[in-house]
Protein backbone atom coordinates (compact mmCIF):
# COMPACT_ATOMS: atom_id res chain seq x y z
CA UNK A 1 0.00 0.00 0.00
CA UNK A 2 1.13 3.70 -1.48
CA UNK A 3 1.46 5.84 1.95
CA UNK A 4 2.33 9.19 2.05
CA UNK A 5 6.13 8.71 3.17
CA UNK A 6 6.83 6.69 0.16
CA UNK A 7 5.47 9.16 -2.16
CA UNK A 8 7.50 11.64 -0.95
CA UNK A 9 10.29 9.03 -0.69
CA UNK A 10 9.81 8.38 -4.69
CA UNK A 11 9.80 12.52 -5.34
CA UNK A 12 12.77 13.38 -3.15
CA UNK A 13 14.58 10.28 -4.79
CA UNK A 14 17.63 11.48 -7.31
CA UNK A 15 19.63 9.28 -8.62
CA UNK A 16 21.68 10.99 -11.00
CA UNK A 17 21.21 7.97 -13.72
CA UNK A 18 17.90 6.79 -15.74
CA UNK A 19 15.07 5.73 -13.62
CA UNK A 20 12.64 3.36 -15.76
CA UNK A 21 8.97 3.80 -14.35
CA UNK A 22 6.19 1.32 -15.80
CA UNK A 23 2.53 1.26 -14.53
CA UNK A 24 0.52 -1.66 -15.36
CA UNK A 25 -2.94 -2.71 -15.19
CA UNK A 26 -3.94 -6.07 -14.09
CA UNK A 27 -7.49 -5.72 -13.30
CA UNK A 28 -8.20 -8.83 -12.46
CA UNK A 29 -11.91 -8.43 -14.52
CA UNK A 30 -10.20 -7.28 -17.35
CA UNK A 31 -7.58 -10.36 -18.30
CA UNK A 32 -5.91 -13.56 -17.38
CA UNK A 33 -1.99 -13.12 -15.06
CA UNK A 34 -0.79 -14.78 -18.92
CA UNK A 35 -2.39 -11.56 -20.50
CA UNK A 36 -0.91 -8.55 -18.36
CA UNK A 37 2.65 -10.13 -18.78
CA UNK A 38 2.74 -9.71 -22.31
CA UNK A 39 1.12 -6.57 -22.02
CA UNK A 40 4.32 -5.22 -19.83
CA UNK A 41 6.74 -6.71 -22.41
CA UNK A 42 5.03 -5.02 -24.81
CA UNK A 43 5.67 -1.50 -22.84
CA UNK A 44 8.97 -2.27 -22.13
CA UNK A 45 10.33 -3.50 -25.69
CA UNK A 46 10.84 -0.03 -26.58
CA UNK A 47 13.60 0.60 -23.85
CA UNK A 48 15.17 -3.10 -23.37
CA UNK A 49 17.96 -1.39 -25.44
CA UNK A 50 18.47 1.16 -23.16
CA UNK A 51 18.07 -0.05 -20.08
CA UNK A 52 17.69 -3.86 -20.20
CA UNK A 53 18.75 -4.39 -16.64
CA UNK A 54 16.17 -2.67 -15.47
CA UNK A 55 13.04 -4.33 -17.84
CA UNK A 56 14.75 -7.55 -16.75
CA UNK A 57 14.16 -6.86 -12.69
CA UNK A 58 10.57 -5.98 -13.61
CA UNK A 59 9.23 -8.96 -15.64
CA UNK A 60 11.20 -11.12 -13.32
CA UNK A 61 9.12 -9.40 -10.17
CA UNK A 62 6.04 -10.28 -11.97
CA UNK A 63 6.29 -13.10 -13.18
CA UNK A 64 7.75 -14.76 -10.22
CA UNK A 65 7.06 -12.17 -7.39
CA UNK A 66 4.26 -10.20 -8.02
CA UNK A 67 0.94 -11.51 -5.86
CA UNK A 68 -1.60 -10.27 -8.13
CA UNK A 69 -3.12 -8.76 -5.29
CA UNK A 70 -4.18 -5.16 -6.76
CA UNK A 71 -5.85 -4.23 -10.08
CA UNK A 72 -2.45 -1.82 -11.08
CA UNK A 73 0.72 -1.76 -10.41
CA UNK A 74 2.98 1.03 -10.25
CA UNK A 75 7.33 0.05 -10.88
CA UNK A 76 10.09 1.94 -10.60
CA UNK A 77 13.63 0.22 -11.22
CA UNK A 78 17.13 1.93 -11.44
CA UNK A 79 19.51 -0.83 -11.60
CA UNK A 80 22.50 1.44 -12.06
CA UNK A 81 21.59 2.53 -8.16
CA UNK A 82 20.35 -0.56 -7.11
CA UNK A 83 17.02 0.76 -6.29
CA UNK A 84 13.94 -0.93 -7.28
CA UNK A 85 9.97 -0.66 -5.79
CA UNK A 86 7.04 -1.54 -6.31
CA UNK A 87 3.63 -0.90 -5.09
CA UNK A 88 0.23 -2.57 -6.13
CA UNK A 89 -3.15 -0.27 -5.86
CA UNK A 90 -6.30 -1.50 -5.69
CA UNK A 91 -7.36 1.29 -8.27
CA UNK A 92 -7.22 0.55 -12.22
CA UNK A 93 -4.77 2.85 -13.94
CA UNK A 94 -3.79 3.04 -17.50
CA UNK A 95 -0.37 1.04 -18.66
CA UNK A 96 2.53 3.71 -19.34
CA UNK A 97 6.36 3.64 -19.15
CA UNK A 98 8.56 6.44 -18.86
CA UNK A 99 12.35 6.99 -18.47
CA UNK A 100 13.43 9.72 -16.19
CA UNK A 101 16.35 11.19 -13.78
CA UNK A 102 13.51 10.34 -11.11
CA UNK A 103 10.95 7.98 -10.49
CA UNK A 104 7.45 9.15 -12.80
CA UNK A 105 5.30 9.92 -9.94
CA UNK A 106 2.49 12.06 -11.97
CA UNK A 107 -0.12 9.16 -11.77
CA UNK A 108 0.53 8.40 -8.45
CA UNK A 109 -0.34 12.04 -7.70
CA UNK A 110 -3.55 12.06 -9.97
CA UNK A 111 -4.56 8.68 -7.42
CA UNK A 112 -3.48 10.35 -4.27
CA UNK A 113 -5.64 13.77 -5.16
CA UNK A 114 -8.61 11.50 -5.67
CA UNK A 115 -8.64 8.52 -3.81
CA UNK A 116 -6.60 9.66 -1.12
CA UNK A 117 -7.52 9.37 2.70
CA UNK A 118 -11.05 9.71 3.03
CA UNK A 119 -12.94 9.33 6.07
CA UNK A 120 -16.44 7.79 5.88
CA UNK A 121 -18.94 8.08 8.68
CA UNK A 122 -22.02 6.13 8.86
CA UNK A 123 -24.42 6.76 11.37
CA UNK A 124 -27.85 6.39 12.80
CA UNK A 125 -29.66 7.86 16.02
CA UNK A 126 -28.05 4.80 17.94
CA UNK A 127 -24.01 5.58 16.49
CA UNK A 128 -21.60 5.48 14.47
CA UNK A 129 -19.55 3.49 12.04
CA UNK A 130 -16.40 5.06 10.88
CA UNK A 131 -14.30 3.69 7.90
CA UNK A 132 -11.12 4.92 6.94
CA UNK A 133 -10.34 4.22 2.63
CA UNK A 134 -7.11 4.82 0.76
CA UNK A 135 -6.81 4.73 -2.29
CA UNK A 136 -9.81 1.98 -2.76
CA UNK A 137 -8.51 0.18 0.28
CA UNK A 138 -10.04 -0.23 4.06
CA UNK A 139 -7.57 0.80 6.06
CA UNK A 140 -9.36 0.73 9.46
CA UNK A 141 -12.91 0.61 10.67
CA UNK A 142 -14.45 1.28 14.22
CA UNK A 143 -17.62 2.08 15.67
CA UNK A 144 -19.54 2.59 18.53
CA UNK A 145 -23.43 1.92 19.47
CA UNK A 146 -24.85 4.17 22.55
CA UNK A 147 -27.81 3.62 24.17
CA UNK A 148 -31.29 2.28 22.73
CA UNK A 149 -33.89 4.39 21.79
CA UNK A 150 -37.03 3.06 23.64
CA UNK A 151 -40.00 3.54 21.08
CA UNK A 152 -43.63 4.42 22.87
CA UNK A 153 -45.99 1.79 23.24
CA UNK A 154 -49.59 1.59 21.33
CA UNK A 155 -52.66 1.05 23.77
CA UNK A 156 -53.01 0.94 27.32
CA UNK A 157 -54.21 3.87 29.56
CA UNK A 158 -54.57 7.03 27.61
CA UNK A 159 -52.09 9.45 29.00
CA UNK A 160 -52.19 13.40 28.47
CA UNK A 161 -49.67 14.73 26.00
CA UNK A 162 -47.40 16.78 27.85
CA UNK A 163 -47.61 15.46 31.51
CA UNK A 164 -45.16 12.89 33.39
CA UNK A 165 -45.40 9.57 31.36
CA UNK A 166 -47.08 10.79 28.08
CA UNK A 167 -46.37 11.01 24.82
CA UNK A 168 -44.41 14.14 25.06
CA UNK A 169 -42.61 13.04 27.60
CA UNK A 170 -41.63 9.45 25.77
CA UNK A 171 -40.63 12.14 22.88
CA UNK A 172 -37.89 14.36 25.05
CA UNK A 173 -36.63 11.06 26.24
CA UNK A 174 -35.83 9.66 22.79
CA UNK A 175 -34.14 12.89 21.23
CA UNK A 176 -32.28 13.64 24.56
CA UNK A 177 -31.08 9.86 23.98
CA UNK A 178 -30.16 10.38 20.42
CA UNK A 179 -28.06 13.56 21.37
CA UNK A 180 -26.10 11.71 23.53
CA UNK A 181 -25.57 8.95 21.71
CA UNK A 182 -24.56 11.53 18.47
CA UNK A 183 -21.95 13.51 20.84
CA UNK A 184 -20.45 10.31 21.87
CA UNK A 185 -20.39 9.02 18.10
CA UNK A 186 -18.86 12.62 17.63
CA UNK A 187 -16.42 12.35 20.24
CA UNK A 188 -15.23 8.90 18.23
CA UNK A 189 -14.98 10.41 15.09
CA UNK A 190 -13.11 13.10 15.90
CA UNK A 191 -10.55 10.72 17.41
CA UNK A 192 -10.63 8.34 14.65
CA UNK A 193 -10.24 11.08 11.39
CA UNK A 194 -7.64 12.69 13.81
CA UNK A 195 -5.41 9.90 14.11
CA UNK A 196 -6.06 8.35 10.57
CA UNK A 197 -5.12 11.84 8.94
CA UNK A 198 -8.13 12.32 6.71
CA UNK A 199 -8.27 14.61 3.84
CA UNK A 200 -12.02 14.36 3.10
CA UNK A 201 -15.39 13.03 4.96
CA UNK A 202 -18.44 11.98 3.77
CA UNK A 203 -21.17 10.92 6.26
CA UNK A 204 -24.14 8.81 5.29
CA UNK A 205 -27.41 7.74 6.87
CA UNK A 206 -30.77 9.32 6.90
CA UNK A 207 -30.86 13.00 5.99
CA UNK A 208 -32.42 13.72 9.25
CA UNK A 209 -29.75 11.77 11.55
CA UNK A 210 -27.14 13.05 8.93
CA UNK A 211 -27.57 16.90 9.79
CA UNK A 212 -27.79 16.26 13.30
CA UNK A 213 -24.79 14.39 13.32
CA UNK A 214 -22.30 16.93 11.07
CA UNK A 215 -23.60 19.80 13.52
CA UNK A 216 -22.26 17.98 16.41
CA UNK A 217 -18.74 17.50 14.78
CA UNK A 218 -15.95 20.09 15.31
CA UNK A 219 -15.73 22.79 12.61
CA UNK A 220 -12.74 21.77 11.78
CA UNK A 221 -14.23 18.04 10.41
CA UNK A 222 -17.39 19.62 9.35
CA UNK A 223 -15.19 22.45 6.70
CA UNK A 224 -13.85 18.91 5.22
CA UNK A 225 -17.39 17.26 4.89
CA UNK A 226 -17.74 16.68 0.70
CA UNK A 227 -21.10 15.17 0.25
CA UNK A 228 -23.45 12.84 2.30
CA UNK A 229 -25.70 10.28 1.09
CA UNK A 230 -28.43 7.78 2.06
CA UNK A 231 -27.43 4.45 3.45
CA UNK A 232 -28.82 1.82 5.95
CA UNK A 233 -26.54 1.65 9.07
CA UNK A 234 -26.06 -2.29 8.49
CA UNK A 235 -25.43 -2.10 5.21
CA UNK A 236 -22.23 -4.35 3.55
CA UNK A 237 -18.84 -2.78 3.84
CA UNK A 238 -18.07 -2.60 -0.04
CA UNK A 239 -21.48 -0.83 -0.63
CA UNK A 240 -20.83 1.91 1.82
CA UNK A 241 -17.65 2.71 0.05
CA UNK A 242 -18.83 2.36 -3.83
CA UNK A 243 -22.18 4.55 -2.98
CA UNK A 244 -19.42 6.69 -0.44
CA UNK A 245 -16.92 7.31 -3.68
CA UNK A 246 -19.87 7.76 -6.06
CA UNK A 247 -20.80 10.93 -4.14
CA UNK A 248 -17.42 11.81 -3.19
CA UNK A 249 -16.55 11.77 -7.37
CA UNK A 250 -19.71 14.21 -8.36
CA UNK A 251 -18.10 16.78 -5.41
CA UNK A 252 -14.81 16.19 -6.47
CA UNK A 253 -16.05 17.44 -9.66
CA UNK A 254 -17.84 20.05 -8.79
CA UNK A 255 -14.86 21.82 -6.48
CA UNK A 256 -12.32 21.24 -9.64
CA UNK A 257 -14.94 23.07 -11.38
CA UNK A 258 -14.44 25.66 -9.18
CA UNK A 259 -11.10 25.76 -8.31
CA UNK A 260 -10.45 25.68 -12.40
CA UNK A 261 -12.77 28.87 -12.84
CA UNK A 262 -11.02 30.82 -9.53
CA UNK A 263 -7.40 30.19 -11.23
CA UNK A 264 -8.22 31.29 -14.35
CA UNK A 265 -10.50 34.27 -13.01
CA UNK A 266 -7.07 34.98 -11.17
CA UNK A 267 -4.66 34.94 -14.07
CA UNK A 268 -7.33 37.24 -16.08
CA UNK A 269 -7.00 39.75 -13.38
CA UNK A 270 -3.23 39.65 -12.68
CA UNK A 271 -3.67 38.29 -9.52
CA UNK A 272 -2.77 35.57 -8.00
CA UNK A 273 -3.33 33.37 -10.31
CA UNK A 274 -1.45 31.86 -13.63
CA UNK A 275 -2.40 29.71 -16.40
CA UNK A 276 -0.41 28.42 -19.39
CA UNK A 277 2.95 26.41 -19.14
CA UNK A 278 5.87 28.79 -19.34
CA UNK A 279 3.87 31.56 -16.96
CA UNK A 280 3.30 28.78 -14.59
CA UNK A 281 7.11 27.57 -14.81
CA UNK A 282 8.19 30.76 -14.17
CA UNK A 283 6.15 31.28 -10.99
CA UNK A 284 7.40 27.19 -9.83
CA UNK A 285 10.69 28.19 -10.02
CA UNK A 286 9.68 31.68 -7.99
CA UNK A 287 8.42 28.83 -5.23
CA UNK A 288 5.12 30.92 -5.52
CA UNK A 289 2.89 28.36 -6.41
CA UNK A 290 0.42 26.97 -3.50
CA UNK A 291 -2.10 24.52 -5.81
CA UNK A 292 -0.85 23.49 -9.12
CA UNK A 293 -3.61 22.47 -11.72
CA UNK A 294 -2.93 19.98 -14.46
CA UNK A 295 -4.84 18.65 -17.23
CA UNK A 296 -4.85 14.52 -16.92
CA UNK A 297 -2.24 13.29 -19.27
CA UNK A 298 -0.94 16.60 -19.93
CA UNK A 299 2.39 16.48 -21.24
CA UNK A 300 4.86 18.97 -22.64
CA UNK A 301 9.12 18.62 -23.64
CA UNK A 302 10.74 21.66 -21.97
CA UNK A 303 14.52 22.58 -20.78
CA UNK A 304 16.00 22.53 -17.32
CA UNK A 305 18.76 24.81 -16.13
CA UNK A 306 21.42 22.39 -14.96
CA UNK A 307 22.48 24.77 -12.06
CA UNK A 308 19.24 26.32 -10.61
CA UNK A 309 16.79 23.80 -12.32
CA UNK A 310 14.52 26.84 -13.94
CA UNK A 311 12.06 25.21 -16.16
CA UNK A 312 11.46 26.61 -19.74
CA UNK A 313 9.38 25.74 -22.95
CA UNK A 314 12.06 28.41 -24.75
CA UNK A 315 15.34 27.09 -26.21
CA UNK A 316 17.27 29.40 -24.58
CA UNK A 317 21.56 29.23 -24.38
CA UNK A 318 21.98 30.63 -21.12
CA UNK A 319 19.79 30.21 -18.44
CA UNK A 320 18.46 33.64 -17.13
CA UNK A 321 18.83 33.44 -13.25
CA UNK A 322 22.43 31.47 -13.41
CA UNK A 323 23.88 31.42 -16.81
CA UNK A 324 23.93 27.53 -16.45
CA UNK A 325 23.59 25.67 -19.92
CA UNK A 326 20.22 23.79 -20.27
CA UNK A 327 19.26 20.60 -20.80
CA UNK A 328 16.57 19.21 -22.70
CA UNK A 329 13.50 16.93 -20.55
CA UNK A 330 10.95 15.03 -21.86
CA UNK A 331 8.08 15.83 -19.38
CA UNK A 332 8.80 19.56 -18.15
CA UNK A 333 5.23 18.97 -16.22
CA UNK A 334 6.52 16.23 -14.27
CA UNK A 335 9.38 18.32 -13.15
CA UNK A 336 6.95 20.68 -11.82
CA UNK A 337 4.27 18.58 -10.34
CA UNK A 338 7.29 17.81 -8.00
CA UNK A 339 8.56 21.09 -7.35
CA UNK A 340 5.87 22.46 -5.97
CA UNK A 341 5.27 19.23 -3.80
CA UNK A 342 8.64 19.99 -2.46
CA UNK A 343 7.87 23.31 -1.72
CA UNK A 344 5.02 21.93 -0.09
CA UNK A 345 2.25 22.91 -2.54
CA UNK A 346 -0.49 21.08 -3.61
CA UNK A 347 -1.02 19.99 -6.90
CA UNK A 348 -4.64 18.72 -8.72
CA UNK A 349 -5.17 16.44 -11.75
CA UNK A 350 -8.03 17.80 -13.38
CA UNK A 351 -10.29 15.12 -15.70
CA UNK A 352 -12.47 16.54 -18.84
CA UNK A 353 -12.44 19.95 -18.07
CA UNK A 354 -12.75 22.36 -21.03
CA UNK A 355 -12.24 24.91 -19.73
CA UNK A 356 -8.30 24.17 -18.50
CA UNK A 357 -7.71 22.72 -22.02
CA UNK A 358 -8.26 25.93 -22.92
CA UNK A 359 -6.56 28.07 -20.78
CA UNK A 360 -3.57 25.73 -21.92
CA UNK A 361 -3.89 22.63 -19.50
CA UNK A 362 -2.06 24.08 -16.71
CA UNK A 363 -2.03 26.75 -14.08
CA UNK A 364 -2.27 27.48 -10.65
CA UNK A 365 -3.04 29.88 -7.49
CA UNK A 366 -0.18 31.94 -6.25
CA UNK A 367 0.91 32.15 -2.72
CA UNK A 368 1.36 36.01 -3.16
Amino acid sequence: MLTEQDLKGLIAYRPGKPVLSVYLNVDPSAGAADDYKLRLRQLLKEHEDSMPRDSDALVRFVEHEYDWSGRSLALFSCAADDFFQSFALRIPIRDRARIHNRPYVKPLVDLWDNYGNYGVALVDKRGVRMFHFHLGALREEEGIVGEAIRQTKRGGSPKVAGRRGGIGSQTRYAEEVTQRNLREAANLATRFLNKNRVRRLLVGGTETTVAQFVDTLPKTWRSLLVGTFPMSFTSEQSQIYARAMQSAQKAERQRQEQLVSAVITAAAKGREGVVRLDDTLSAVHEGRVQTLIIHEGYRAAGYRCQGCNFLTTQELKRCPFCDDRFETIVDAVEHAVRRVIEDNGEVEVVHDSPELKRAGNIGGLLRY
